[in-house]
């Protein structure tokens, strides 16, 4: 089985898209064998309200049977907007959606900031992951319309390290870390601190192209499929785990990367 943790639907503004809607991302799957895509609304990135994006989702999602068998809605939430509580309950408990995905990067907001940390608490009780995401695009490529995040400005590319904070203020809480792009060495205890974390890293960034290292860094159980499309390609993320030598994971290894951490993590 093959379950994708990180996929969207929707427009990014300084990028064309392909197949960027249910329909497409559907026949994407089938011809890459995915059962399973975890998505989101990258328009919900760019709303002042994030709230109609993730409507946008719940509808499309409805249109039709098939989408709702092989698509799991993530939402998009703001902390710092008002009326992001009820968004989140709604979200939830009225539209059935199984996660949550945060920009703190474009939403202006800390990790550590006092709405992001009760959100992810409202998460954790929830029983419902947080995603966060290494970076949307290369910011070396970036549009100049796109946010400031190139290396030595006020927001560079993120690193594992940035997601730490949030990890040890709610410890208890599941976390999905989304385009691993930038590896960067960590200490002991930061590496303990991921390792006793229920947080799994997704294979879409470039940051995995030693993967076998990262197994080796922080376990199996720790890495879920994951492409980042319709951003990315659709193969990168699944030639990472079929390239692992047998030294470097076995094929019950390389099963639990393809779909069983991430259906332990959903319940699905």
């Amino acid at each position: 089985m093959l379950i994708d943790c990180n996929a969207y639907v929707g427009h990014w503004p300084f990028l064309q898209l392909q197949y960027n809607r249910c329909e497409g991302l559907l026949s994407k799957m089938n011809s890459y064998g995915v059962d399973l895509s975890v998505i989101s609304n990258l328009n919900g990135i760019f709303y002042a309200n994030t709230q109609p994006g993730n409507e946008e989702l719940h509808q499309e999602l409805k249109s039709r049977k098939s989408f709702q068998d092989r698509f799991i809605p993530f939402a998009v939430i703001n902390p710092i907007y008002a009326g992001w509580r009820r968004d989140f309950k709604t979200c939830m408990q009225q539209w059935g959606m199984k996660g949550v995905r945060l920009y703190p990067k474009y939403h202006d907001y800390t990790i550590t900031d006092a709405n992001c940390v009760e959100l992810v608490k409202m998460a954790r009780d929830a029983n419902v992951p947080v995603c966060f995401n290494m970076r949307m695009v290369d910011s070396r490529a970036r549009s100049w319309m796109d946010i400031d995040y190139v290396t030595g400005t006020k927001k560079p590319e993120w690193n594992i390290k940035n997601i730490l904070p949030i990890v040890e203020l709610v410890p208890d809480a599941k976390y999905i870390v989304l385009n691993y792009a930038n590896p960067v060495a960590l200490s002991d205890k930061e590496k303990q601190l991921i390792q006793n974390a229920h947080l799994l890293i997704d294979t879409s960034g470039r940051g995995l192209t030693h993967m076998g290292e990262a197994i080796n860094s922080f376990g199996v159980q720790k890495f879920a499929f994951g492409t980042h499309a319709p951003i990315l390609d659709y193969l990168t993320g699944q030639l990472r785990i079929e390239s692992l030598r047998p030294s470097e994971a076995t094929e019950n290894d390389k099963e639990k990367i393809r779909s069983g951490n991430i259906k332990k993590m959903l319940a699905v």
